[in-house]
């Protein structure tokens, strides 16, 4: 191996570790008691017509169990 291979496989080493490093700190959720968990990587709102921005005007028990099941693929029980 020379001595220039070395050197590009330690800078693409370097530059992936650097990129994963990136990409893993992203977008940490602040602290800033909006809801949500602290450790989660996007801010999430929690269930609920209390937690949203605009409140519907209409909510129901089937309206309840669709926001809290989301983002679940399984609808819920309740229909």
């Amino acid at each position: 191996m020379t001595a220039l291979t070395m050197k590009r496989g330690l800078c693409v080493g370097l530059l992936s570790a650097l990129g994963g490093w990136l990409y893993l700190s992203r977008g940490t959720a602040k602290k800033d008691g909006k809801g949500g968990h602290e450790a989660s990587p996007t801010p999430v709102r929690d269930a609920g017509p209390a937690h949203m921005r605009d409140k519907p005007a209409k909510w129901d028990k089937v309206d309840e169990a669709s926001d809290a099941s989301f983002p679940a693929s399984d609808p819920p029980s309740t229909y």
